[in-house]
């Protein structure tokens, strides 16, 4: 057992899914042209004026309601001030000392344990451009350049690279349920820096921090997380320090590697942008906002839970994704049978999306081929592995499952008389097995089954087939 304990912090940013950029016209569209999003205002020209656009607020105000956050009425634009490339002002427009959102919470679920995890403030600012580096040559893409992100700062309350997934995961959860982003991780529209560093167990004081950039997976979390705890171990056991600094994580060597000093507040120069009015939030708009958010993951679940008793741990699954949960609740409208519904999302549908990498929200399969597969197998129309070999059929290609099998000749055989006959045929290619069936070996049933049903190519009834067995084996 470790004699340290690990502490760590994560700073969320999350791209804001406005049309048009935080102070400017130009449009947030990804993936065009480099430098076709861009004017003089988010170019950063002398003499330009920001000016601010509404929905990014709404947008940042909703999530501070979703995570019970206390919302200033008033907050302020501030200059922080660094100089890279893809900074064309040469400051970031962010908040500092009057934050849009502060003080709420998210409660997470480890080992069956609930854990709250506190949230020190969300606030908004603009995206940097984009370095593009080519052999000897830089070039700078600013359509990202002032994308409204918002930048969610947690409390250092989590313990374990467990922990901060865990985190992470509700959050990206409850942010896209809300609309406020889509959330792509690839795209880099949610990412995260994590503040990690560890402490002698029972010690008050936190150890030295590093800071590691810009993780954009779940999985590079984790091992980002646990391999910078195991090199801050090694370096204290060595007698060294730990010392502050910014850390890169190579994800194909699966370490981190040092980058730069990490800056502190004051190394920024924050002073209020002069350019940008005070944004003022009237109560009107903050009632009207928060009467507006959806039911969030953790009600939906609990509701799930309650409403078609679902097991918790399905609830998990199919509630961690709002487009999960949508096609949950309108294929079981259609066909009011909840656990097998779920059964089907959390085995066949969770196979293809990690077997093929495409989201649901990306795939082709409607909630009418959910219900109506769940339908077919109860009238015994089809057995439940065909079932399960066409899902990705339904998936893929949209395809309705009733008339798919009737055109590839997959319904299920029902015929007794026709199962009597395999059945019979099995029983005398394997003797010694009957044999040993009737002397005892009930367990030999499944391999009977598995004949019977690989002579019918998987088309028989298995309850018929169970039936015709047990009989004729007598």
């Amino acid at each position: 057992m470790s004699a340290y304990e690990t502490v760590i912090g994560l700073e969320v940013h999350v791209h804001l899914c406005t049309k048009s950029k935080l102070f400017c016209s130009c449009p947030t569209t990804f993936g065009v042209e480099p430098n076709t999003n861009v004017c003089e205002v988010c170019a950063g020209m002398p003499g330009v004026l920001p000016v601010l656009n509404q929905t990014a607020v709404e947008y940042a105000t909703r999530a501070g309601l979703a995570l019970d956050c206390t919302i200033n009425n008033d907050s302020v634009f501030a200059r922080k001030n660094y100089f890279y490339p893809d900074m064309p002002y040469n400051y970031q427009i962010s908040q500092f000392e009057r934050p849009l959102c502060e003080f709420g919470h998210l409660d997470i679920n480890v080992g069956g344990e609930t854990k709250r995890i506190g949230i020190t403030r969300i606030h908004m600012e603009t995206d940097a451009g984009k370095n593009i580096h080519e052999g000897d040559h830089s070039y700078l893409d600013l359509n990202r350049a002032a994308v409204p992100l918002i930048e969610i700062v947690s409390e250092p309350d989590m313990r374990s690279a467990e922990e901060a997934v865990a985190y992470l995961k509700a959050l990206h959860a409850i942010v896209v349920y809300l609309g406020i982003t889509d959330g792509n991780m690839e795209e880099g529209s949610f990412r995260c820096d994590a503040n990690v560093s560890i402490r002698p167990k029972g010690a008050a004081e936190f150890g030295t921090r590093a800071e590691l950039k810009n993780l954009n997976s779940f999985r590079h979390v984790q091992k980002a997380i646990e391999y910078e705890v195991s090199r801050q171990q090694d370096v204290l056991e060595d007698g060294d320090k730990v010392i502050q600094e910014t850390r890169l994580f190579d994800s194909v060597k699966g370490v981190t590697m040092s980058m730069r000093d990490k800056e502190e507040a004051h190394d920024y120069r924050y002073f209020p942008d002069p350019d940008l009015v005070p944004v003022h939030i009237t109560d009107e708009q903050l009632e009207s906002w928060k009467a507006s958010l959806p039911e969030l993951p953790a009600q939906r679940r609990r509701r799930f839970m309650d409403e078609w008793k679902l097991p918790e741990q399905d609830a998990d699954i199919i509630t961690s994704d709002r487009a999960q949960a949508d096609l949950f609740e309108a294929a079981v409208a259609l066909y009011n049978e909840p656990r097998k519904i779920a059964n089907y999302m959390t085995g066949p549908m969770l196979r293809e999306i990690n077997q093929t990498g495409v989201e649901l929200k990306d795939s082709a399969l409607k909630p009418e081929a959910l219900a109506e597969l769940a339908k077919i197998v109860d009238g015994g129309l089809i057995s439940a592995k065909i079932a399960q070999d066409i899902f990705s059929e339904l998936y893929a290609n949209g395809v309705m499952p009733e008339a798919y099998v009737r055109e590839k000749g997959l319904v299920q055989v029902s015929d007794t008389s026709a199962i009597d006959a395999a059945v019979a045929e099995v029983i005398a290619e394997n003797p010694a097995e009957a044999e040993a069936y009737k002397g005892g070996k009930t367990k030999l049933i499944s391999f009977f089954v598995g004949q019977v049903m690989r002579k019918m190519k998987g088309k028989a009834n298995p309850a018929l087939v169970n039936e015709a067995l047990g009989r004729l084996l007598k």
